[in-house]
């Protein structure tokens, strides 16, 4: 950490947080010879600098080394990447540009940054890039690209279905476990289309993204492309009801007690599934019990290729969360993934996929 870091967070609080100690100065009594800063630099694997100030760029472009930080770039063997965060203005100045490039020239990944609010009040380039977008890119590198060539469809989210002008009904599903591997899946190469309803978390980058609300909206989007997938991923917690009648205007409360018609919706996954040149199908399901036995039945009663199902209303993992566990089945077998990140999770869950697309298409594949 470096002066003006430990202004706004102490070591003490990041040592806490993380379980690994913080270096701050330049000059470590406790290590041999008092040269932490080598001993650091050839520990490294990966180095990155998250947020990269505007003072911090100048120095690395300029070759400084008058702090830790500055002298660890310099001492560094490894890869090193630059996440850079400061005022829009100051972002846009022309020294600060030269020095991006000078960067860049260097051998320096120089990661974002984004548009949008900033600390001072303004708006614009400058924002730091989301953690999560920082370290897809940090490790992208690492995820070697066993999906390349493959066109994927996915669908994520929950869907609304309206009663009237204000009110819907809808489920709890965050999106994230859909949109963790729509990323997973472009990171691995794969031809990538999310279809999404609507959620509260960033698209992941370099993917096509068609946004819908309603399960009928999220069949027609789904059935136009399902076609023209190699594999098609039914994440999304689609409604299996929607009002049969939807008010033009709001619907008052009354004494007596309401009562809303419901009619089904469209089967998303089993439509997919039963296309005369369907692609491998790959279902999801949530359950609050007998978890084995309903995702059994509906992979054979379906006709799908997999399905991954996961427990609902537990104390962890789920709808919400950031973290997930998940029971795979397919014919003749099944896996289970313990509880862990949904970032994690969907590289585990993409790695299977893969390999069970490439068994059952091998021409494909060669």
């Amino acid at each position: 950490m470096t002066a003006s870091a430990q202004q706004f967070v102490t070591p003490l609080t990041f040592q806490a947080l993380s379980g690994n100690p913080v270096h701050t100065e330049l000059f470590d009594a406790s290590l041999e010879q008092a040269m932490g800063h080598i001993h650091l630099a050839r520990w490294a694997d990966l180095f990155l600098i998250a947020p990269a100030s505007a003072n911090t760029l100048a120095k690395m472009a300029h070759g400084l080394a008058d702090d830790l930080l500055s002298t660890l770039y310099l001492a560094s063997d490894c890869p090193v990447s630059a996440a850079p965060a400061m005022n829009q203005a100051m972002w846009r100045k022309r020294v600060t540009q030269d020095n991006i490039l000078a960067l860049k020239q260097h051998g320096v990944t120089i990661i974002g940054p984004d548009s949008g609010s900033q600390a001072c009040g303004e708006q614009g380039f400058g924002r730091m890039k989301e953690p999560g977008h920082i370290c897809a890119e940090l490790f992208s590198h690492v995820h070697p690209k066993t999906m390349r060539g493959i066109k994927l469809l996915i669908s994520a989210g929950p869907t609304r279905e309206p009663l009237d002008p204000v009110r819907y009904i809808t489920n709890r599903s965050s999106g994230k476990m859909g949109y963790a591997i729509a990323a997973a899946a472009q990171q691995a190469g794969a031809d990538v289309t999310l279809v999404s309803g609507p959620v509260n978390i960033p698209a992941p980058d370099n993917i096509d993204l068609i946004r819908v609300e309603t399960a009928r909206q999220m069949f027609d989007a789904v059935l136009n492309r399902a076609g023209r997938c190699d594999i098609y991923i039914g994440a999304a917690a689609v409604a299996d009801y929607r009002p049969a009648r939807v008010e033009d205007r709001k619907i008052k409360k009354r004494q007596a007690d309401n009562v809303i018609e419901l009619t089904q919706n469209p089967d998303i996954i089993a439509s997919v599934a039963g296309l005369p040149n369907k692609p491998f199908v790959v279902g999801f399901a949530a359950e609050t019990d007998d978890l084995a036995n309903y995702a059994s039945q509906k992979l054979h009663s379906k006709n799908l290729d997999m399905i991954a199902a996961n427990w609902v209303g537990q104390s962890e993992g789920g709808f919400d969360s950031d973290r997930n566990a998940l029971q795979v089945f397919w014919p003749g077998g099944s896996q289970h993934f313990a509880m862990t990140d949904k970032t994690y999770l969907a590289h585990q869950l993409l790695k299977l996929i893969t390999e069970k697309f490439n068994e059952k298409n091998p021409a494909q594949n060669s």
